[in-house]
């Protein structure tokens, strides 16, 4: 079998395509995407189902069956090899089924597996590259790999905002700074994320759902988090500090939405992987700024934080999507 590396870019990228479905929902196991493919056609498809089992790999070759046999998997993640009451070993599972080469784009970090699984499949006579599309697949894992590394979520933090940086009206009104579309990729990021943050502030002035709103995707609505030193609502969790996220069980990714005191607190903290910017083609001048005091001594240490990572139109409204530089 001769590699065709445009070939394992494409049905990687697809495999990574996948991943992204159950992403918010796998927690606490990672959401992996894998493609089953023989002779250039596609056998068997999956990705972490909810709650994390089945996992890839196992849906993939239970759909393609005995298609597996002389095939190439394509995995977001390398096959995990630890031994789990929930289920088999993806590398034992991928060792039996006849598959003749595997490719992985990331190695595990879970010290669990952490290059056994690779190395299980080599013993068995199955060709394993590993690195393919490794920078995308760590962007659509984020969250499980902050847990096992950092020991805390993936924080991307969202913003609506008029041209002038202005969240809202000088009296607190801020319905509606975007339009329709806007609001439905703003619904869109909710579901893929295990729970949402306000401050105590929002709460308050505008008792928010934080509920995904999008047909078919209502059962997706993510935890709710208050940041606030009083009690919270039925229904929320609360937390005093940024730092306390780590504690948070279940939670892999988490989105803060507001308001400008709850941003800038995850900002002083250093806590903010991934910014969402929602600018509306409108001017509010004197209003609500969009971040309280984020902890700046010199402009100088305001550049090079930040990395542009996609751009795009909704509707009339423009979203700017940002990578912390140190996660890129």
């Amino acid at each position: 079998m001769t590699p065709d590396p445009a070939a394992d870019r494409r049905f990687m990228a697809a495999a990574i395509a996948l991943s992204e479905r159950g992403r918010g929902l796998s927690t606490p196991n990672p959401n992996v995407g894998c493609l089953i493919v023989r002779d250039g056609r596609v056998a068997g498809r999956g990705w972490t189902q909810k709650g994390g089992r089945p996992h890839a790999e196992a849906q993939a070759l239970e759909q393609a069956m005995e298609q597996a046999r002389g095939a190439t998997a394509y995995v977001t993640l390398e096959p995990c090899f630890h031994l789990s009451p929930r289920g088999p070993r993806c590398a034992d599972l991928i060792a039996r089924s006849g598959i003749a080469r595997v490719v992985i784009a990331l190695r595990d970090p879970d010290p669990r597996t952490d290059g056994q699984g690779a190395a299980w499949l080599r013993e068995h006579g199955i060709a394993v590259e590993m690195g393919v599309m490794e920078a995308q697949a760590r962007a659509a894992m984020a969250g499980f790999l902050r847990r096992q590394t950092l020991g805390r979520p993936a924080v991307t933090l969202k913003l609506g905002l008029s041209l002038d940086g202005r969240i809202a009206l000088a009296d607190g009104s801020s319905r509606w700074i975007t339009g329709p579309d806007a609001r439905a990729h703003a619904h869109l990021e909710r579901a893929r994320h295990d729970a949402i943050l306000v401050g105590g502030g929002t709460l308050r002035a505008d008792a928010p759902r934080l509920d995904v709103r999008l047909a078919g995707l209502e059962d997706r609505s993510p935890r709710r988090i208050l940041l606030s030193r009083g009690d919270a609502p039925e229904g929320w969790e609360r937390i005093g500090r940024p730092e306390d996220i780590a504690a948070l069980e279940r939670v892999d990714h988490l989105l803060v939405e507001g308001g400008a005191g709850a941003a800038a607190a995850f900002l002083r903290a250093g806590l903010v992987d991934r910014l969402l910017l929602y600018r509306a083609p409108i001017l509010i001048g004197e209003g609500m700024a969009a971040l309280g005091e984020i902890g700046l001594a010199d402009l100088a240490d305001a550049h090079g934080r930040w990395v542009l990572t996609d751009e795009r139109r909704l509707g009339v409204d423009r979203l700017e999507i940002y990578a912390a530089a140190r996660g890129v």
